[in-house]
């Protein structure tokens, strides 16, 4: 007795004997029929709610497999500036953001980026005093691996002509030794711990409301990455999805990663990757290679243009990474590492394939991943596949990097998202948003992904556009692949029967529209576990 049926549509299975169906029916949170609809609405009771999609396109519900889900919550509120067109802007919105705050509230924001400004430099300290009154304020930039703090918040935070760089991190400092307000990578911790915390009411109500977003793009399952070196965020995060969850409260389906620092609790409880039900997951032990391009700290084989010297750097050195990764792989522990450059690519692979050759009792059950591997040689490409190691890729990063890629990477963006060398290779691809880094909006992942282009055409003919994927292949990367990141491809990413019935329904066909029309989808219909949260009612 079918809870829900949805007929007179076109869903696209993901099944390789049965791609294509017109309904499909639903009950007690899993997929129980699919095939035409006489077949389907045979299946009718009085009790089934039906709808007619009127030959919508239907998918399986989307996975980000690469998103900060906690952090997006902990922002909530928070003045975002992706938008802000130049310092000028950036500061008058600021200016108005401090003014509606309490008086003793941070000015907290996040999401600018030089890069588009007509002078292209970071604002600084100074510039923030003219306009947060006083306050104490500090604003990341879109990437999170460099931020600017004002004054006030330097001040609570200690830091002064005399303080030192902090391990992995950096405080700019002006041609007298004071620090201009600009810190990168580590260094945005010593200002980050001193801003008041949030209730954990605070934190689950903003984490509903933005769940909520999430529906209306058509996530309904995310892979919740940890900031760095928030040693106390990946053992708050999962305490909250778990009495969420423990409510019938949690919003999506989560794996959970936590931070390096945590790795020998974990092991002392002897929890391993994958434990966990349909709804909360332990997933990855995550780390940090290196930096980030945005703020000129990944780590490269050769210098940023223009910046003899400058080869970026390492957040975690080489000896540590070796050990964290042999630790969790001998206790079955997957790992999730950041890696921008071609070197830290490059020095990861290297270690996984020392740590792989040394074997283990206790193996992960689950992959073993990169996130970005942004830039990477062509020699080392093949080196994933060939070890298993899932490559976690944001789309959306391809054609929001374009500018500063040929910035300060020159002909080496030639090697930069190799999203088909990579797929061609056998890589298992995931894809996500990095949001708040970026847009979560998984249409507008697509449409880079299969275009190579941002949203005003440009670059005409696309950037490297040997690298794009087809729709099918975009697709997959958000769904069955995702899961299978995890170990969830057998109830995850499918349209079929037995699998959770997790399904969303678009505005248009993004397999037959122009690409161009891609990234304007929208999301009519978000169904989570047989569950309309989005839409039709």
């Amino acid at each position: 007795m079918p809870d829900l049926i949805l007929h007179n549509a076109r869903i696209y299975t993901q099944t390789p004997n049965q791609p294509w169906a017109e309904a499909v029916a639903m009950q007690h949170g899993r997929i129980v029929a699919i095939g035409d609809d006489s077949t389907v609405l045979s299946l009718v009771t009085p009790a089934t709610q039906v709808i007619d999609l009127a030959g919508r396109l239907a998918l399986p519900g989307f996975t980000d497999s690469h998103i900060h889900f906690h952090d997006m919550a902990w922002r909530r509120g928070q003045i975002a500036l992706y938008d802000a067109a130049s310092l000028d802007d950036f500061l008058e919105r600021l200016r108005i953001f401090s003014a509606n705050l309490p008086p003793d509230a941070w000015a907290l924001g996040y999401g600018w980026s030089e890069s588009g400004w007509p002078v292209p430099r970071y604002p600084d300290r100074h510039a923030l005093d003219r306009v947060t009154g006083g306050r104490p304020a500090i604003l990341w930039r879109t990437d999170l691996h460099a931020a600017v703090a004002n004054t006030a918040a330097l001040r609570a935070a200690g830091i002064g002509s005399g303080t030192p760089n902090p391990p992995s991190g950096v405080i700019d400092r002006d041609e007298s030794g004071q620090p201009t307000g600009v810190l990168r990578e580590l260094a945005i911790n010593l200002v980050r711990r001193c801003i008041p915390p949030q209730s954990e009411a605070e934190a689950g109500a903003n984490l509903l409301a933005v769940a909520a977003d999430l529906h209306r793009l058509g996530i309904v399952a995310a892979h919740d990455q940890r900031m760095k070196d928030h040693h106390e965020e990946g053992p708050a995060a999962l305490r909250l999805y778990t009495r969420l969850r423990d409510r019938n409260d949690l919003p999506l389906r989560i794996s959970c990663n936590v931070e390096a620092a945590n790795i020998d609790h974990l092991i002392a409880l002897g929890l391993q990757s994958g434990f966990g039900d349909e709804w909360v997951r332990l997933g990855h032990v995550k780390l940090f290679a290196d930096g980030s391009l945005g703020a000129n700290t990944a780590w490269m084989l050769e210098p940023f243009e223009g910046q003899p010297g400058n080869t970026g750097i390492y957040l975690t050195s080489p000896a540590e990474v070796l050990e964290v990764i042999q630790k969790a792989h001998r206790h079955g522990l997957a790992i999730s590492i950041h890696a921008i450059g071609d070197r830290a690519n490059r020095e990861v692979l290297d270690i996984f394939a020392e740590v792989l050759a040394g074997g283990s009792d206790r193996p992960p059950a689950i992959p073993h991943r990169i996130e970005h591997v942004q830039t990477i040689q062509p020699d080392d490409l093949p080196r994933l596949a060939e070890m298993a190691i899932t490559a976690s890729v944001q789309p959306i990063h391809c054609t929001d990097d374009i500018t500063n890629a040929d910035r300060f990477w020159g002909e080496r963006g030639r090697n930069t998202y190799a999203f088909r060398s990579l797929l061609d290779a056998g890589t298992l691809l995931a894809f996500g948003s990095d949001a708040p880094v970026a847009n979560p909006n998984p249409w507008l992942g697509i449409s880079a992904a299969v275009t190579r282009q941002r949203t005003d055409g440009t670059p005409t003919g696309g950037w490297y556009p040997e690298q794009r994927l087809s729709v099918a292949e975009s697709v997959r990367a958000y769904t069955v692949d995702a899961a299978a990141t995890i170990g969830q491809a057998h109830q995850q990413g499918r349209i079929a029967p037995g699998y959770l019935a997790d399904v969303i329904v678009l505005d248009r066909d993004i397999f037959t529209c122009a690409p161009d029309e891609i990234a304007n989808a929208a999301v009519e219909m978000t169904v989570i576990g047989g569950r309309i949260v989005h839409g039709h009612s």
